[in-house]
């Protein structure tokens, strides 16, 4: 396994970092302590999980619990790493919706601290070490969020912030105000990137790159539509394991010439759409979600495979131009303060 830096903190990272949205599901509880045991035993240290993760109904499968059933992801990982906690770094987040009270989710003090203590509590740990805004929040203005972590960080709960499925100028308005109040800055961000949905490159990566942030992507393999076209075979895949639709036909076509140019270097399109993403600017480490322990293996082959340039640019070539990002719906825009408003 080879190893980056995450962001400016010093911290290693292994280059494929473990998934945990579908634990409890895909793997079952039972499964998910295997797989996190294979995870270490393969040199991965980066384990990516949420407080909404495993236990909502959106994952729901035939064949598995239903959600009322299940345990939360942070709690099924938390017993996994019982007398090993110290041999992983942990990123989890806050703001999806916890409760059906009016307040059980966003990024104010009130419910950040609150779901920080309950995350600790399932996790069986005294710290976290990356602890990221999920989403943005309309309704909390950053220099209230950035406070609180702030805070959080100086009692020891977490040690560094992240944010996740923000735009560039709103990671770069963190970093202004974090700068402006001398409060601790994000040092990474997630978003959704691979070969198939580029739309990080127009904005965010350049702005990582520049303020040297870290892009961690989720669904390197698009819903492992760029894993193995033996996925277009299963009852449940892609965005479908959360509510989502399915692969569209040119998601499928782009596919089938990354499945057609990995036959012909004699590579799994697996390795060759990791390896293409980790060569990519400011991005530290790929989240894969395995199902299964073999999954997990095969995926962590990618860490150690190097494309040549002219496979780089084969590859590159296969998509349009990235759209502009584009956050989720129902994010409207914040109203700025007098602090922020030439951002």
């Amino acid at each position: 396994m080879k190893y980056s830096l995450l962001g400016q903190t010093g911290v290693r990272v292994s280059r494929i970092a473990l998934g945990t949205a579908t634990f409890g599901v895909a793997p079952s509880a039972d499964d998910a302590d295997r797989v996190v045991g294979a995870a270490l035993d393969l040199g991965i240290n980066f384990v990516d999980t949420a407080d909404v993760y495993g236990n909502m109904p959106v994952f729901d499968r035939p064949g598995a619990k239903p959600a009322a059933e299940r345990e939360p992801a942070e709690q099924i990982l938390g017993r996994a790493l019982r007398g090993r906690r110290d041999k992983v770094v942990i990123a989890t987040k806050s703001n999806g919706i916890v409760g059906l009270g009016v307040n059980d989710r966003g990024l104010s003090r009130r419910h950040i601290i609150t779901q920080v203590e309950e995350s600790l509590r399932r996790m069986q740990t005294d710290y976290i070490d990356l602890y990221y805004a999920h989403d943005i929040d309309p309704d909390t203005q950053p220099e209230q969020t950035l406070a609180v972590y702030d805070d959080l960080v100086r009692q020891g709960k977490i040690r560094y912030v992240g944010l996740c499925n923000h735009p560039a100028w709103q990671v770069t308005r963190a970093l202004w105000i974090a700068d402006d109040r001398r409060l601790q800055a994000p040092v990474a961000t997630q978003v959704k990137y691979n070969l198939i949905d580029r739309a990080a490159e127009r904005e965010l990566a350049p702005a990582c790159e520049q303020f040297g942030l870290s892009i961690i992507p989720y669904a390197p393999l698009h819903g492992g539509l760029l894993a193995d076209l033996a996925v277009l075979d299963r009852e449940v895949s892609g965005d479908e394991r959360f509510g989502a639709p399915g692969f569209t036909a040119a998601e499928i076509s782009l596919a089938r010439e990354v499945d057609r140019l990995s036959r012909e270097w004699s590579l799994r399109p697996y390795q060759v759409a990791l390896a293409w993403l980790l060569s990519r600017p400011a991005v530290a480490s790929v989240i894969v979600g395995p199902e299964t322990v073999d999954e997990l293996r095969a995926n962590a082959t990618a860490a150690d495979l190097v494309l040549a340039p002219a496979q780089l640019d084969a590859l590159t070539a296969l998509a349009i131009e990235p759209p502009a990002f584009h956050h989720r719906a129902g994010d409207g825009p914040l109203k700025p303060t007098t602090a922020d408003s030439i951002v």
